[in-house]
């Protein structure tokens, strides 16, 4: 404790049940500090995993398949993991089959992007079933970014569009007079 006293550090004991016990000369503030460093840099390389849910029907539309496989899709792009919940209703509880398929052609669709983490199950009105990302090496390129790595702009309509790579192109049409005697203020009209 002379010693601690005379360098301007603390004394901490660091094992109580050995004869003599173990005790060690620091700067506790420091060694803090240290251990907070070493706990914080293991952290950056631990991945947190995100989960998403999307939600199907058994009696939903393909382009709203479609939709819903696109938003997969870009959360497995993104490293998400992506919870499918086909819920039942009603009537539909008599047909788990056909929900069975829609699930069939999601994960077929899904594939080149992520895997399943189990067979899909029925637990109670759903089925249930967890997609995680491949690895990015043998991930497929995400086909809803531009190349430089951002999702495409939407346009005036506020809808994405179908391929990035084509931009709407607006042609010159001519509208032809119309042939009847009346005066028409559109006859001469052309569309740019």
């Amino acid at each position: 404790m002379n010693l601690a006293r005379h360098h301007g550090v603390d004394l901490v004991e660091i094992a109580a049940t050995a004869v003599p016990p173990v005790c060690r000369l620091v700067d506790f503030g420091k060694y803090r500090y240290e251990i907070a460093k070493k706990e914080k840099e293991s952290k950056k390389h631990q991945h947190a995993s995100i989960v998403k849910e999307v939600q199907l029907s058994p009696r939903i539309d393909p382009h709203d398949l479609g939709i819903k496989l696109m938003h997969a899709i870009n959360f497995l792009c993104d490293d998400m993991k992506v919870k499918i919940a086909l819920k039942f209703r009603g009537r539909e509880n008599a047909h788990t089959e056909v929900g069975f398929e829609v699930i069939k052609k999601f994960i077929a669709d899904i594939a080149p992007y992520g895997q399943p983490d189990f067979q899909p199950k029925l637990v109670g009105k759903a089925i249930n079933l967890m997609i995680s990302p491949l690895p990015r090496n043998k991930r497929a390129k995400n086909p809803h970014q531009v190349e430089g790595g951002s999702p495409p702009e939407a346009d005036e309509a506020g809808e994405a569009p179908t391929k990035p790579a084509l931009q709407k192109a607006k042609l010159p049409v001519a509208i032809e007079p119309a042939t009847s005697g009346l005066n028409d203020a559109f006859s001469k009209l052309e569309v740019k």
